[in-house]
């Protein structure tokens, strides 16, 4: 007997019920004309994922509920196909993680989440409970299971699934991206679901949500654990997976892109998801003549297009005249509005200002910071005006040590590479470059500097970042103690300073906008420190 699954790897909007019911039906519709049987949708696809403290709302679950209904009756239409559609239920009041099984107008079954994450980025234990009951039906002779996502991370939902008679499991996921997250996906199903004889199809969510990525890449993979078919990566997709019986044909398998090209379109969603979800005009980019300011506008540019993009230069007296040469070189290849507005006058203004206070002193990071600050104000004055927002151009590396001004270069609303290290961004720009030639040569091979005095570089105040990177990433995202740090060929001198760095700028992290996750471990959500502490390792 031959079976057509469809997954439906969709953007859905957080809060946007009927938004998200309409891109579900419309990918219904499309996979009806395929003459698909069963359409399986992403993790709570009706109202977006993850809704946070809206799951706290009995309004919330009103709204749902009658949107679920409307949806069930536009189902009818096509009534030969199984709908599969996520979203959270209340039941006896319990709430749940929920997988709705519709058809011909009947929701003839309901499958509760079992596994509910809660570390990283999940809080799922604070909104929903737990279910132990499987979810078992037939289509066409064919007995398909469901699991939703997390379930699919441990033996026992899968195997509670193939116990009630499954030999299918579909799976609705709302699996964030971060670097290498797809062939750990592929490990996990492989030991949790395909080693019970299961064949599994793996619908995941597509898009940016503030600042967890969803990259798609759903999948089907088939009782040996072989992918049989992969969509799109970062991108909304629609794929018709025939079956014959419970075995997956062969299908359209999307591969090849080298790790910076994931990570590059990952960021590309991020900006464009979290600008246009939020209704913004348009963003004001404040360029440098630096890598992350360059890099974080060919993001921009390609996210949204050069016409929503403004980019400011404001030198002051210590900007180095290559720096404005190689900015105006790359606005002109991007095409977007640049203007230059120097900061000279407000800086004078400044310390005359407090010419008094600081009579006897002499200048120091106080002096640099002012010209931040100026550049922050000028930035957010624009944005107020116009309606733009801010993108910063802050890296993880810097944000790690503290190496930002509080209110200055970290004024603004969304940190697009808030979670790149440096190391990692001069990859980017080289991996962007080799699309095609917008980020002049000179800015990817000078010495990276803040131009706020005379002569400076970032390594005056800081090891190399080839050093920093590497003890951030062990310290911060591996949690290896200083000695495991120092074992690995780190000089001590340069592991104590780091680490001491990364914990004293914690209040700074805390005030940082909101930024794009890329990393299993990015400062924010996954990495929550106290402020106030005497601990040391």
């Amino acid at each position: 007997m031959t079976i057509k699954v469809a997954i439906a790897q969709i953007n859905s909007v957080v809060g946007d019920l009927a938004g998200n019911a309409s891109k579900i039906l419309d990918c219904v519709q499309r996979a009806a004309g395929q003459g698909t049987d069963i359409v399986v949708t992403p993790e709570l696809s009706l109202v977006g994922y993850p809704p946070e403290d809206l799951l706290l709302r009995p309004a919330f679950y009103a709204r749902t509920r009658e949107t679920l209904e409307q949806l069930c009756k536009q189902i009818t239409l096509f009534p030969e196909i199984t709908v599969l559609v996520g979203y959270p239920a209340e039941q006896d009041g319990r709430y749940f993680n929920a997988v709705a099984v519709l058809r011909n107008g009947i929701l003839f079954g309901t499958y509760f989440k079992r596994e509910l994450p809660n570390n990283m980025v999940f809080d799922e234990k604070r909104y929903f409970s737990s279910s132990e009951q499987p979810l078992v039906f037939d289509v066409k002779g064919i007995r398909f299971g469901v699991n939703i996502c997390e379930d699919t991370w441990f033996a026992e939902a899968p195997r509670l699934a193939k116990q009630a008679g499954a030999q299918v499991l579909l799976v609705p996921n709302g699996s964030p991206f971060h670097m290498d997250k797809q062939s750990q996906r592929f490990d996990v199903m492989r030991a949790n679901v395909t080693s019970q004889g299961l064949s599994l199809a793996y619908a995941n969510l597509v898009g940016g949500q503030d600042e967890l990525i969803f990259d798609g890449n759903s999948f089907v993979m088939d009782q040996q654990g072989q992918v049989c078919a992969q969509l799109h990566h970062c991108q909304p997709d629609l794929l018709v997976i025939e079956f014959d019986g419970a075995q997956p044909l062969p299908a359209r398998i999307e591969t090849g892109l080298s790790a910076e090209a994931q990570i590059y379109q990952a960021l590309v969603l991020g900006v464009h998801d979290y600008v246009t979800k939020n209704g913004f005009p348009g963003v004001l980019i404040g360029l440098s003549g630096g890598v992350d300011s360059a890099l974080t506008l060919a993001i921009a540019v390609d996210a949204l297009g050069a016409e929503k993009v403004r980019a400011v230069m404001m030198p002051s007296p210590y900007t180095a005249d290559i720096s404005l040469t190689d900015s105006r070189d790359m606005v002109q290849r991007i095409g977007v509005r640049y203007d230059e507005i120097s900061i000279a006058a407000c800086f004078d203004a400044f310390k005359a200002s407090l010419s008094q206070e600081f009579q006897g002193l002499k200048e120091d990071t106080t002096e640099e910071n002012i010209q931040a600050r100026i550049r922050g104000t000028l930035l957010m004055a624009m944005s107020n005006k116009h309606g733009s927002i801010v993108l910063t151009t802050g890296n993880k590396s810097e944000m790690a040590v503290g190496y930002c001004t509080l209110y200055g270069d970290m004024a603004g609303g969304f940190a697009v590479i808030k979670d790149i290290a440096k190391t990692l961004v001069y990859r980017l720009c080289e991996y962007r470059n080799s699309l095609s030639d917008i980020i002049p040569e000179r800015i990817l091979t000078r010495a990276p500097s803040a131009e706020l005095r005379p002569d400076q570089t970032d390594q005056d105040s800081l090891p190399p970042y080839e050093i920093l990177d590497g003890i951030m990433r062990l310290y911060m995202e591996e949690n290896k103690a200083r000695a495991e740090i120092v074992a690995e060929g780190y000089r001590e001198e340069d592991v104590e300073r780091i680490t001491r760095l990364i914990k004293i700028n914690e209040y700074k992290r805390r005030q940082a906008p909101v930024g794009i996750r890329i990393t299993h471990r990015a400062f924010g959500r996954d990495w929550r420190y106290p402020i106030t502490s005497k601990f040391r390792d």
